[in-house]
């Protein structure tokens, strides 16, 4: 999962430092942080975003051990679904119902639609749409692809997937 928090840090040396070692004694892998250091909260303390990834059920421990040391959790968003694709249909897609074939990978609850975007040239001439799946792992994100290009086939739409080498292993 990857969790983005957002801690309020006194303006004292060594805050920051004090909240990071919490998370890494409980493994997790520090994607980045944000240290607004000429911003306020409303309780004069310093906002920070941390987002890291947590591969364990360590979290409520991360927690417990920034409140003992006397870091104010303001928020916490927890992300499950952290692999994420973007894939282009052609076709006639409202005409095909693009409602199922989201649905078909959303049902999977492994992974899921998460944005949309349509281009509509005209009412007779084929829609283009770009879709971005987020899945739970690489492998349930390869299997939203199958689920996708499945539709797609017994629709008559054509699925253009991404090029980006970061993707090599979709493909498999």
């Amino acid at each position: 999962m990857i969790v983005s928090m957002d801690l309020e840090l006194k303006d004292i040396p060594g805050q920051l430092v004090q909240a990071l070692i919490p998370l890494s004694k409980f493994g997790a892998n520090i994607m980045s942080v944000i240290h607004h250091h000429d911003e306020r909260t409303p309780r004069g303390n310093i906002p920070v975003q941390v987002v890291f990834q947590l591969t364990n059920s360590k979290l409520n421990d991360i927690i417990d051990k920034l409140e003992e040391v006397g870091v104010r959790i303001a928020s916490i968003d927890k992300k499950h679904l952290y692999e994420e694709i973007t894939v282009i249909l052609i076709g006639h897609i409202l005409h095909s119902d693009l409602g199922d074939t989201i649905d078909q990978i959303d049902r999977t609850g492994f992974a899921e639609v998460v944005n949309l975007s349509i281009s509509m040239p005209g009412i007779d001439e084929p829609s283009s749409a770009s879709l971005v799946i987020n899945a739970v792992g690489l492998q349930e994100l390869r299997e939203a692809l199958g689920i996708l290009k499945r539709v797609a086939r017994e629709k008559n739409l054509l699925v253009i997937e991404p090029i980006e080498k970061d993707y090599p292993q979709v493909y498999k």
